[in-house]
């Protein structure tokens, strides 16, 4: 766990010419200085489930509660858990010293998957190895992190700060995360009641999220594109640099709360975190090899942000579809009769919903009409 702290017993003084472990390139002092730094952004996630202290051995969280204002009840509870990383983005904030939109983008790709399956999210563990630990630095990354935290409704209960200067290059960092969430075994969503018929409603993306950024990198570096720079094609009020860095939209909240509204039918069948693969790579995941998802193309507006990069890289439109979200960050496929009811519930939740098409017959293909 991140921020152990260290207490010295000095035996005898060591010699002026002893090799140390600062010589190696690990600053001790720098990581017990992160552990205050990042202290108020991390209990700033905490609910009365979390138990322990800050910079403990590990975090402790309790499934259930005792007081009943708090306890749930579980009566077949199921454990989810998942873990992903926020890749080559971390370049891009290296880049630009901006450090905290990353931290939301690691939680929103984890408790976002996490979903899909109907579980709530409880806790998240975070993992940043760096060729170099500067407090401050770490602290914006955690700083987004506990945010992210907060917006998908979980604690930050504990993560590693690895100072590892012969793995990474100066200004180099990655950031992994890990989360752990609870459903019960008869809510699971897993695509299985999928029928023929039933509507599939897409939740708009805040960008590119998180996918991509290879591809990203490579338009950028082919078109010698700026990320100080303004494009008449975006929003002139923000840089290329702000756009490509805007953080994954979290939707955990939004989707539980309405899987909670309905505690006897199950009324969203299948659900898709629309990541790697685009939506060909992913609408399908859930769903049986007997069917197909028609999904009709001018059922949304792509944001800008694709077109400048398709343009400027000229990328086919097979490509950009597998490659990106392009406008659609999370699926529900849902029953025609309750169709209205959830779009109505997302978009006073803050959602922009879009009625993307529905399911047929097939044989296990997205078809895009």
């Amino acid at each position: 766990m991140r921020g152990s702290r260290r207490k010295w017993i000095h035996f005898e003084k060591m010699k002026s010419n002893s090799l140390t472990y600062a010589d190696s390139g690990v600053n001790l002092q720098a990581a017990d200085e992160l552990v205050d730094r990042i202290k108020p952004y991390v209990r700033s996630t905490y609910g009365p489930r979390v138990l322990g202290k800050h910079g403990a051995f590990a975090g402790c969280f309790r499934l259930d509660y005792n007081e009943r204002l708090f306890q749930h009840n579980y009566r077949d509870p199921v454990l989810v858990s998942c873990t992903d990383g926020v890749g080559s983005k971390v370049l891009l904030a290296s880049k630009m010293g901006v450090l905290d939109t990353v931290g939301q983008d690691v939680v929103a790709m984890n408790v976002n998957d996490l979903v899909v399956q109907g579980a709530e999210p409880l806790f998240f563990l975070d993992y940043i190895g760096i060729h170099k630990i500067d407090p401050d630095q770490i602290a914006q990354i955690v700083k987004g992190i506990a945010e992210g935290c907060k917006l998908a409704g979980c604690a930050l209960l504990g993560g590693e700060s690895a100072e590892l200067s012969g793995l990474y290059r100066a200004g180099d960092f990655d950031l992994v995360g890990m989360t752990v969430g609870v459903c019960e075994l008869k809510k699971m969503v897993h695509g299985s009641r999928v029928e023929a018929g039933d509507v599939i409603l897409g939740l708009s993306s805040s960008g590119i999220h998180s996918n991509g950024y290879s591809l990203v990198h490579h338009i950028l570096r082919h078109a010698k594109l700026g990320l100080g720079k303004t494009y008449s094609e975006l929003d002139e009020s923000q840089t290329l640099g702000q756009v490509l860095l805007k953080p994954t939209r979290i939707y955990a909240r939004q989707v539980i709360d309405v899987l909670n509204r309905y505690s006897v039918k199950q009324p969203i069948r299948a659900m898709s975190h629309i990541t790697g693969g685009g939506l060909p790579g992913n609408i399908m995941r859930t769903l049986g090899s007997h069917l197909n998802a028609r999904v009709n193309r001018k059922a949304w507006s792509v944001p800008p942000i694709f077109s400048f990069l398709q343009g400027h890289g000229q990328v086919s439109d097979d490509e950009m579809m597998r490659v990106f979200n392009m406008g659609i960050g999370y699926v529900c496929v849902v029953r025609p009769h309750f169709a209205d009811s959830i779009a109505h519930q997302f978009r006073r939740a803050g959602e922009q919903v879009h009625i993307l098409g529905k399911i047929s017959r097939g044989t296990g293909r997205l078809v895009i009409v």
